[in-house]
């Protein structure tokens, strides 16, 4: 297929930085984004004619209007929006301090809604687009120690639902990754709030095991893999609403639609109580 130009966000490292190496091996033209430019130097040095990195701070609305536009006069449109920054932040919700909760939604959700508001008036005057948004198995499924982090995921989860439906009648496609655990080493760079002692056999005991994980048996994923995967459904015309990605966020997803079900079967006759008869 003819090149396309890729919007990625969070491309330093890990997942963003994978997918944009399956991109441009593939092809196409990817703009990159971190905070600062700098961090993007791996993907320049591999592909000059092909990358263009920009800084780009997804809790200040300016700069991501300011990165889209020169991406858009870059290469004539975006085509492919990809939005994989993140941010973790480890805490049981009574350990969770304001600042770091504020920041945690500045970046995962309002800075994903900004950067996606940016660009679909491209993609809606061209009547074509894709939108990637990278959730988590944790979008569907909380743990303790992770209730912050869960909160930003399951809000994309909803916001991916309704976009859906609001632009699918233009021509643009949008699908949210669920990924499991992959070994990007996120866990040693999530905020972190001062510990209540009460919460060690549960949040604490939880974050600490993943943390000290050094075989992967919690990250079974290979970014590398999602990356090639994901151009490969791009190129085929061929994503779904939302995808699952990595036999943990499989199982763990399908068992929480059973349980889900189960609980609401059960109170079935209750829901319907409420109503006027």
């Amino acid at each position: 297929m003819s090149s396309q130009t890729w919007f990625i966000t969070g491309a330093s490292s890990g997942l963003g930085e994978a997918i944009a190496h399956s991109a441009l091996r593939a092809g196409h033209h990817v703009a990159v984004t971190a905070r600062d430019s700098a961090r993007l130097g791996r993907l320049v040095a591999a592909h000059p004619k092909q990358v263009l990195a920009l800084s780009m701070d997804l809790a200040k609305s300016a700069e991501i209007k300011a990165a889209i536009d020169i991406a858009e006069d870059w290469r004539g449109s975006i085509d492919v929006l990809v939005n994989n920054a993140a941010i973790g932040y480890a805490a049981a919700i009574e350990e969770g301090e304001e600042d770091k909760i504020r920041a945690l939604f500045d970046t995962n959700v309002f800075g994903v809604a900004a950067t996606i508001r940016h660009a679909l008036p491209g993609m809606r005057s061209r009547g074509s687009g894709v939108i990637i948004n990278v959730s988590s198995m944790a979008g569907l499924v909380s743990y303790p120690g992770m209730g912050y982090y869960s909160a930003t995921k399951f809000a994309l989860e909803g916001l991916n639902d309704a976009l859906a439906q609001e632009v699918g009648p233009l021509g643009i496609k949008v699908t949210s990754i669920e990924p499991g655990g992959m070994r990007t080493g996120i866990a040693g760079r999530n905020l972190l709030s001062p510990r209540i002692d009460a919460y060690a056999p549960t949040a604490h005991a939880i974050f600490d095991m993943i943390k000290n994980d050094k075989e992967g048996a919690f990250a079974p994923s290979d970014v590398n893999r999602i990356g090639d995967l994901l151009v490969r459904m791009v190129e085929a015309g061929d994503l779904p609403l939302r995808l699952s990605l990595g036999g943990d966020s499989w199982s763990a997803i399908l068992g929480k639609l059973d349980s889900l079900r189960a609980d609401y079967e059960k109170y079935k006759t209750e829901a319907y109580s409420v109503q006027f008869d």
